[in-house]
């Protein structure tokens, strides 16, 4: 289907990664110089750091992250997956659990809400995730952010991690506007508008550009191999 992407397969996401990267070298000067900074980069290694999680799990991931430190949010999700078995919870888990011990967990009562919501509509049928799952990324983020409390950075985020789609940018993260402003040497931080006027250039692979821009302005670059410890 027109406007949906995966990347399926470890051959396929090899063959994918290297023409993506072709793409954008020549799209844009400024991500070829990222892109030539971090030959061996992987632009789903952080992802390693997370559970498992489909598409109600990423959406949680989302929600739970509104507004909050990426730390912060770890510990919260640390306690969430403790209180159901080690694994974050279904739909169908999340609304049997006691609210109250969300909330003893860290989360509001406002996104407690907006994810019993969300919930109450997976488990009686008026949203379907594999139906939500094949849809294009426009119908997606139109029947998700209907719900109260889910917004287009939510969608964009679960859009990335759990249906691993090429073409998504953030424009509303202030860490991108951050990130976008340190690699194009902005004398400003970018309004949402700015940053999806730049990200223009990097379609069908918005993601991949994004994730180069994370890496740079919050990661270390990398270094030649040393042979007394790992690098």
């Amino acid at each position: 289907m027109e406007g949906v992407g995966s990347v399926i397969g470890d051959s396929s996401r090899v063959v994918w990664l290297r023409q993506a990267r072709s793409y954008l070298h020549h799209a844009d000067p400024v991500l070829a110089r990222l892109i030539d900074d971090r030959p061996d980069f992987d632009p789903r290694a952080w992802m390693a750091q997370l559970p498992p999680m489909d598409l109600y799990g990423a959406l949680l991931f989302q929600v739970v992250g509104q507004q909050l430190s990426v730390a912060a949010t770890r510990r919260i999700l640390a306690r969430i997956q403790a209180l159901f078995g080690g694994h974050l919870p279904s739909p169908a888990e999340l609304l049997a659990e006691d609210p109250g011990k969300l909330r003893e967990a860290g989360m509001s009562w406002r996104k407690i809400s907006t994810l019993r919501d969300l919930a109450g509509r997976l488990e009686d049928g008026r949203l379907n995730s594999d139906v939500l799952s094949s849809l294009p990324d426009d119908e997606l983020m139109a029947q998700l952010t209907a719900i109260p409390g889910i917004g287009p950075w939510t969608v964009q985020g679960a859009l990335i991690i759990a249906l691993q789609r090429e073409d998504v940018v953030l424009p509303g993260d202030l860490a991108l506007r951050k990130a976008v402003q340190l690699a194009y040497q902005l004398d400003h931080v970018p309004s949402q508008q700015e940053v999806l006027a730049i990200a223009e250039k990097w379609r069908p692979y918005r993601s991949l550009a994004t994730s180069y821009l994370f890496s740079a302005a919050f990661e270390p670059p990398e270094a030649p191999p040393v042979t007394s410890r790992e690098t």
